[in-house]
């Protein structure tokens, strides 16, 4: 008896010596993560790869992400800590004046200026508020929709919807006594 309970005591000092090892690779995994790169005024982290952290910036799509890569000549895997200030320069510059095909754009036919641009950031959110603000002044359908806070698409709102505590759909009856003929008041 006495030589098991010796034994389990053994095993669980091994344990708690091995628990601090654990934790140690832990703190080393977390070391890549304390960069963050400024991009385009988006904070992107260091452990990302630059293809996929460049999606982190409002308005950078898979694709484009794809082309600014090709553009640059960067491979996609890189690191977004191993990025020189250079880099990150060209990156921002490209991004400014991006030469893309017209299909790939975010902002095909601008409807004030006419032409396609691809817009990113602060920039898309603006563009998105004035076309909203535009629609709601001329009444369109889309605008009226927006005032009313209901869904714009065509989506049906029987079921959907109800986060503003505006029902559309199905209302709850009202209660009503119901008084039997012969029932004393």
């Amino acid at each position: 008896m006495a030589e098991k309970t010796e034994e389990k005591q053994e095993k669980n000092k091994d344990k708690k010596a091995k628990k601090p090892e654990k934790q140690e690779k832990k703190q080393e995994s977390f070391e890549d993560v304390d960069i963050l790169l400024r991009i385009a005024g988006y904070d992107i982290p260091g452990n990302k790869n630059v293809y996929s952290g460049l999606t982190r910036i409002k308005g950078i799509s898979w694709a484009i992400s794809n082309a600014l890569c090709l553009k640059l000549g960067m491979a996609r895997t890189k690191k977004i800590s191993e990025l020189t200030k250079d880099d990150v320069a060209k990156i921002e510059s490209l991004l400014k004046n991006f030469d893309i095909y017209p299909f790939m754009k975010n902002r095909r036919s601008d409807p004030v200026t006419g032409e396609s641009t691809h817009k990113f950031g602060t920039d898309l959110d603006v563009a998105r508020d004035f076309d909203i603000k535009r629609m709601k002044k001329m009444k369109s359908w889309k605008g009226l929709r927006h005032m009313a806070g209901q869904p714009v698409r065509g989506q049906r709102t029987r079921s959907h919807f109800r986060a503003r505590d505006r029902t559309s759909g199905i209302k709850a009856r009202r209660k009503t006594a119901v008084v039997s003929p012969g029932a004393k008041k």
